[in-house]
């Protein structure tokens, strides 16, 4: 059996806090379902602002829900997986 460290909750309020907005809810949604995805092709996908994508998946970075891959001049995103079971997590919660 693998046991696993209990996170604190200051390490949940992080993760929390990544997704507390529906905007980045949206993005962490269309990279889950589109996985591999630039930076413009999310702003194209929710008609917004690329600088307000920027920002949002910066916040989702830093709350460790996305991955950054550099290739070239695009950035890749992906989610990582913690962002998956968020991911999983939203959608158990957004049928119940």
């Amino acid at each position: 059996m693998i046991k696993r460290k209990i996170k604190t909750p200051k390490q949940l309020e992080r993760y929390l806090k990544g997704l507390a907005n529906h905007r980045r809810i949206a993005i962490l949604n269309l990279i889950a379902n589109e996985g591999n995805i630039t930076l413009e092709e999310i702003a194209k996908a929710l008609n917004c602002n690329i600088k307000t994508i920027s920002g949002h998946t910066q916040k989702l970075l830093q709350a460790g829900l996305i991955r950054k891959k550099y290739r070239g001049r695009q950035v890749i995103h992906t989610l990582s997986p913690y962002g998956e079971r968020f991911y999983e997590f939203l959608q158990t919660f957004s049928y119940s």
